[in-house]
């Protein structure tokens, strides 16, 4: 009964900030903020969207009849939790650095370090 609690509130928490991460897709003006949103948010939502699998997978693998399909589950949820931990943050980077050697300007950017240290190192 505990961690089914536990569990719902992880799936609650996931799902909160998947919506915020949708919610700033679609509000946010351009395309480093919307990075942000659809990065940072969507990694945070899926640490506890796969922690609530993983969870029940382990409350299963550990209780009466414990089968080894449950051990795969958790195997697997923690494998894909590895990928997007490791996936979210490299692909945000590599589009905010392709945006911006594009020309794609920032939206009410008072400051572009990155254009001054690219000014610098051709010069």
């Amino acid at each position: 009964m505990f961690w089914d609690i536990v569990t719902w509130i992880f799936i609650v928490v996931g799902l909160f900030f998947n919506i915020l991460a949708a919610v700033g897709l679609h509000r946010f003006p351009d395309v480093y903020t919307r990075l942000h949103a659809g990065t940072k948010c969507t990694t945070f939502g899926s640490i506890f969207l796969i922690g609530a699998v993983v969870i029940q997978s382990i409350v299963a693998w550990t209780g009466e009849g414990a089968a080894s399909i449950q051990s795969t589950l958790t195997i697997h949820a923690l494998i894909a939790l590895l990928a997007i931990l490791l996936t979210n943050p490299t692909s945000a980077h590599a589009i905010g650095r392709a945006a911006h050697r594009s020309g794609v300007k920032p939206a009410q950017a008072v400051v572009d370090d990155l254009e001054e240290a690219q000014k610098d190192e051709s010069a």
